[in-house]
């Protein structure tokens, strides 16, 4: 099962790096697998380092302006326990862990993890459908290179429509930003 959240490294200058990623995950979280593309700095960082911390959230607005490499400033965050690396304050759960083993033969890497520490911070708000949709539209904005405009602007519309029925303040201001980065990004 592929669980998305966001996963912090520490980039070879000391300063964290924040990056939305889904890894293939085993039901206990004991073990997950990465697939980051190697021009990505959480790559080079896991290359370099072999260690991070995952994390569950449902805070969309963090998670859209990290996928997008907007995130400023960055959220609060805390020293790992086990590992060289930061904990996002505000996340419900997370995971250290350590790279066990890493296969770059391929443009997407497929990084092996052990979990060595984790952590509960606060509940996970539960299920909303604007929540999915913005996760949904912050993965379309990562794809605006590989996907076609009208195809793009054409599911933004119907995410739109989930948001207007479901959406809280986060959610809403989440997707705007959203949509106003893929209008610019497309000349719109």
């Amino acid at each position: 099962m592929i669980l998305e959240g966001l996963v912090t490294t520490i980039n070879a200058d000391g300063t964290p790096n924040l990056s939305p990623m889904g890894p293939l995950v085993d039901p206990q979280l004991r073990q997950f697998v990465l697939r980051p593309y190697q021009t990505s700095k959480t790559y080079a960082n896991l290359k370099r380092a072999g260690q991070g911390v995952l994390h569950v959230t449902d805070d969309v607005d963090m998670l859209a302006r990290a996928a997008v490499d907007q995130l400023n400033p960055m959220p609060k965050l805390m020293k790992a326990k086990q590992v060289e690396g930061v904990v996002i304050a505000d996340a419900c759960r997370w995971y250290e862990f350590r790279v066990n083993s890493l296969d770059d033969r391929a443009p997407r890497t497929t990084i092996a993890c052990d979990v060595v520490a984790k952590g509960r911070i606060r509940d996970f708000f539960g299920f909303n459908r604007a929540k999915h949709a913005v996760l949904e539209a912050a993965i379309l904005a990562t794809r605006l290179e590989f996907m076609p405009p009208q195809e793009v602007c054409a599911e933004f519309r119907r995410l739109a429509v989930l948001v207007d029925k479901t959406a809280g303040e986060q959610e809403r201001r989440a997707f705007q930003f959203l949509d106003e980065y893929v209008a610019h990004k497309l000349g719109l």
